[in-house]
């Protein structure tokens, strides 16, 4: 996700791991949590999941109007800085075996502390998409 502020431009890797599938109200409930952390602007790119609209969604948008959704095409996946983060944690996990379900969310929670630790590679994964140009 994007961060932006009146001065200058920030980049954040913000996520939440949960054992279920994600829902609407879930990503309501994490984009609240993000608003309450984050001040200034957020703009949010969404791609075309169900679990990014509804009702739930819409309220986030209405109580916080410092969050500009930004609409990435369906089956454009080259748009969508997420789908390189994707790619650097299997790289990461690849040839690994999880025994349980915890030990894959550990796996993830930790190259998500890894990416968030260096900025220039949530910037690289910026760069790396079809976006128009960072400043």
């Amino acid at each position: 996700m994007l961060t932006v502020s009146a001065y200058r431009l920030h980049l954040g890797l913000y996520g939440r791991f949960q054992p279920d599938n994600f829902t609407a109200v879930p990503v309501a409930d994490f984009l609240r949590a993000l608003l309450r952390q984050l001040r200034g602007h957020v703009i949010l790119l969404r791609d075309q999941g169900s679990i990014h609209r509804g009702p739930a969604i819409a309220a986030v948008q209405q109580a916080y109007p410092r969050l500009p959704i930004e609409e990435v095409p369906a089956y454009a996946p080259e748009l969508n800085p997420v789908e390189q983060l994707w790619n650097d944690v299997k790289g990461h996990t690849a040839n690994s075996l999880p025994r349980h379900k915890r030990d894959l969310r550990r796996s993830l929670q930790s190259n998500t502390r890894r990416v968030r630790r260096s900025p220039g590679k949530v910037r690289s994964f910026m760069r790396a998409s079809a976006l128009p140009s960072l400043p």
